[in-house]
């Protein structure tokens, strides 16, 4: 059996493809809720997950630090937006902010596409260093 991290990177990409698609349908449902009162916006950190995942390891290269990556530990979740908590922007309680959310979309949107991206040229260094072309 040959033991190969040649999908550690790929693994991860899916890991991130996964929360930015949840982030994605997060901010559609904080859009949907717009008019909703009492209604707290709600968020999606990957980012954070990652980060704490990867400076377990500080002192090793990326490639190590990724290969040691436990993807169980790098399901996002869905929470409250807990900076934005306490803020109402209107008298019904809501705090979702239609300007902010369309921003969030469109850099989330970008992300996801660059993740893609991302993930079909790791596949296609995998195919070269196969022999394929």
């Amino acid at each position: 059996m040959i033991q190969s991290n040649a999908y550690d990177y790929i693994n991860v990409l899916d890991k991130a493809l996964d929360a930015s698609d949840l982030r994605k349908t997060v901010i559609s449902n904080n859009l949907a809720n717009i008019n909703t009162p009492g209604y707290k916006r709600r968020e999606v950190d990957f980012e954070s997950l990652l980060k704490q995942e990867l400076d377990q390891t500080k002192w090793i290269s990326l490639d190590e630090k990724i290969a040691n990556v436990h993807l169980d530990h790098l399901d996002a979740g869905v929470h409250f937006d807990m900076a934005a908590y306490g803020y109402n922007y209107r008298l019904d309680g809501n705090n979702v902010d239609v300007d902010t959310e369309n921003v969030e979309m469109a850099s989330e949107q970008l992300r996801y596409q660059l993740l893609a991206d991302s993930v079909t040229q790791e596949f296609s260094r995998l195919k070269t260093a196969i022999g394929g072309r």
